[in-house]
């Protein structure tokens, strides 16, 4: 069965879901603020030389040099298809974890 998602569901996704809120609280990816700035264990790497950037809404790895968007981070850290990984965020968004102190 063909799965079909909206622009504007995939753009909600993709856009709205914290990247870094993805990572700490729904992925839960070592992560720690170094210098103010939160850096992540990249879940392909394993290094720790990854960011988030809130303006774009997307985290990079500076050392194996992947971008990843919310739907890649699911798919990468869960070993998923994308179908999956836009079915699990969806369930993420009806349910939310509450924000962290």
């Amino acid at each position: 069965m063909a799965h079909r998602y909206s622009k504007t569901l995939l753009h909600q996704l993709r856009n709205d879901v914290d990247v870094a809120a993805l990572i700490r609280d729904v992925l839960a990816l070592p992560t720690k603020t170094d210098h103010g700035v939160f850096r992540f264990q990249c879940p392909c790497c394993q290094g720790f030389d990854c960011a988030t950037n809130p303006k774009t809404n997307l985290a990079r790895c500076f050392h194996c040099l992947r971008n990843f968007n919310p739907i890649d981070l699911v798919m990468v850290v869960n070993r998923c298809a994308f179908v999956h990984a836009v079915d699990f965020l969806r369930q993420t968004l009806r349910n939310p974890s509450p924000p962290s102190n």
